[in-house]
């Protein structure tokens, strides 16, 4: 196993692995879950911190080297500033980051630091307090720009601003948020609508990266960054004199799928190959029978073999995927 990588049948390397460890969230964005009424999976369906540091155990085996920690909300999950430490001294992993929405991270950002963690990623959606909570369902705008303002001045580095662009809802702003980068050294990433699970958005609601980026050059010439090691699928920009960065995340209108590099642990113990399709592998059943570290590496060889080409989701005729976004860790 030990000289085995995780290459599918289109020669991509699998190097990065996105772990859902919750599906609880503490908000109720719109675009993810528009009502309560979608249940949750029990304790005892969620896998436990011992059974998913095992499979990362396995996974760097097979040349898995960066992991991304999320949820639905990973920092409402009890225990979870002690697991981010053993996972990041798991040997092999090289990079260990964690999205979050920000609401509880300006009173835990000690541990977060304490624990090894260095970059974070904010779901950010509006820089206006009303709108955050018609988006959100919650009023909790000051308490989330206060931590990453925070974070900012704890030296956490690259602190990046996700930000989902929907017509009619925050297309408005897209010139104030990229102005962002002119006063912090922040990231800030424009993601087109993905179509998952129910929703209160559709098509219509759809803002594509070519239009986000005719909208902010009002602002400047967009300079290209080159891309380095472990960087995920933003194509990266600048402006002039600027300290931070924008970047575009174009899901549908020029997807990625070819240099798609990760496979995502699902919060019920499923390993997705793909964001966007709803094929899955169950590993938590094997854990749960006493499966060898050979059988659930056969599980991700399983998987890599699955993952598609590319995903059936196009920006003038979407489909829609089953799975809600806050089980699987977008």
């Amino acid at each position: 196993m030990n000289d085995s990588k995780l290459i599918d049948n289109c020669n991509r390397h699998l190097n990065y692995l996105r772990i859902s460890i919750t599906d609880r969230c503490n908000l109720q964005c719109r675009y993810c879950v528009p009502d309560d009424r979608i249940p949750k999976l029990s304790h005892s369906e969620i896998l436990t911190y011992e059974e998913i540091l095992r499979v990362v155990r396995v996974a760097t085996r097979l040349g898995i080297s960066k992991v991304r920690v999320t949820g639905g909300e990973p920092l409402v999950r009890k225990g979870v500033y002690d697991f981010f430490e053993k996972l990041i001294a798991t040997e092999g992993l090289k990079d260990v980051s964690l999205t979050t929405n920000g609401v509880l991270l300006k009173d835990n950002l000690r541990k977060i630091k304490s624990a090894g963690i260095a970059r974070i990623n904010v779901s950010l959606d509006t820089l206006n307090r009303k709108k955050y909570r018609q988006i959100t369902g919650y009023d909790e705008f000051d308490r989330v720009w206060r931590g990453i303002e925070k974070a900012h001045e704890m030296g956490f580095y690259p602190i990046k601003l996700n930000i989902v662009a929907l017509n009619g809802v925050n297309d408005d702003e897209l010139v104030e948020m990229a102005r962002l980068s002119f006063r912090y050294p922040f990231h800030v990433r424009f993601i087109e609508y993905m179509p998952m699970g129910r929703s209160d958005f559709n098509k219509d609601s759809l803002l594509l990266v070519p239009e986000i980026k005719e909208r902010i050059s009002t602002i400047g010439n967009l300079l290209a960054i080159q891309g380095v090691q472990h960087d995920g699928p933003a194509q990266r920009y600048k402006f002039k004199d600027a300290k931070g960065e924008v970047g575009f995340i174009p899901a549908l209108s020029q997807h990625f799928c070819n240099k798609c590099n990760r496979l995502r642990l699902t919060a019920s113990g499923h390993l997705r190959p793909c964001l966007l399709a709803d094929h899955q592998e169950d590993l938590k059943n094997l854990l749960r029978k006493g499966g060898s570290d050979q059988e659930l590496a056969n599980i991700f060889f399983r998987a890599t073999q699955h993952k598609p080409s590319d995903h059936n989701l196009a920006a003038q005729n979407p489909t829609r995927v089953c799975s809600q976004m806050r089980a699987i860790g977008g």
